[in-house]
């Protein structure tokens, strides 16, 4: 059986205490990323409604890259509501310890694909540091990072308030750069540097589920057939955070899975 566009799929594993996430699939990758889009430019406008400000948690990919650019085809035709994206702060789930101008920096691929596009002011941008950004070693970088968050959040916490945490998920599992069976899935910090990365390049600086966790909105964006099976068994208790990361994560007021048909293709029959 397959999916038909646009269902929601009932998940029937949430993390005791956590709410159950909401599974929608749409019918390709075009049109997850367009309906992606048109759901955080929402989810930021009614942020700032409450708070005056909003703040995202960006993930880089493909898919995690194409939302940002239909992001920015409504910034230049907004349709319905509208964010004041000079009152936007902007985070980074992971990133790779590669130089500024790398193309692997996901940084650089969300400067190009929205936030210079949007003018979204510097002080907003808390870019994860660079290779070459004056820190002797990734530990360093991330330790700094760490600051970076708790310097942004009140009362002395050491997370701000993040309204969206966006992240992709690799074919085994991972999330942000927390990979099945590495220490970084049971490390306790809010931020860390993960060497020897199952993926290249192997040295990365990554939000661990401390963070992650603490959102107030995670959702989990998914394209494609090689996904469908990390996907199913997320989704239906078949594997430990350890086992695969993306099973570990949830969101403290929602937790949202935003898959194409191909990715939701083994949840066919699941309910």
């Amino acid at each position: 059986m397959t999916l038909p566009p646009g269902d929601r799929v009932p998940a029937r594993t949430a993390a005791a205490g956590s709410p159950t996430p909401d599974v929608v699939v749409e019918p390709d990758a075009d049109r997850l990323a367009r309906a992606v889009a048109a759901a955080l430019v929402a989810r930021l406008a009614a942020a700032q409604a409450v708070h005056g400000t909003a703040s995202v948690v960006l993930t880089g990919g493909g898919i995690g890259t194409a939302v940002l650019e239909r992001v920015a085809d409504l910034v230049r035709e907004p349709a319905r509501e509208r964010v004041d994206w000079t009152a936007v702060d902007v985070w980074w789930g992971d990133e790779r310890w590669v130089p500024a101008d790398d193309g692997d920096r996901n940084e650089r691929g969300a400067r190009q694909a929205l936030l210079d596009p949007a003018g979204v002011p510097a002080e907003r941008v808390h870019a994860v540091p660079a290779s070459d950004a004056g820190f002797a070693e990734p530990e360093d970088a991330a330790a700094w990072y760490a600051d970076q968050l708790a310097a942004a959040a009140p009362g002395g916490q050491p997370l701000p308030r993040i309204d969206l945490l966006l992240l992709g998920m690799g074919p085994e599992g991972h999330v942000a750069s927390v990979f099945p069976g590495t220490p970084a899935v049971s490390d306790e910090r809010a931020v860390f540097a993960v060497r020897d990365c199952p993926k290249p390049p192997p040295t990365r600086i990554s939000l661990g589920f401390s963070a992650i966790n603490a959102a107030e909105e995670v959702w989990l964006l998914v394209s494609g057939a090689a996904k469908a099976p990390a996907v199913a068994r997320a989704l239906t208790g078949g594997a430990t955070p350890e086992e695969l990361p993306a099973a570990g994560v949830h969101g403290r007021r929602a937790t949202r899975w935003l898959l194409d048909a191909e990715a939701a293709g083994e949840l066919a029959g699941q309910g």
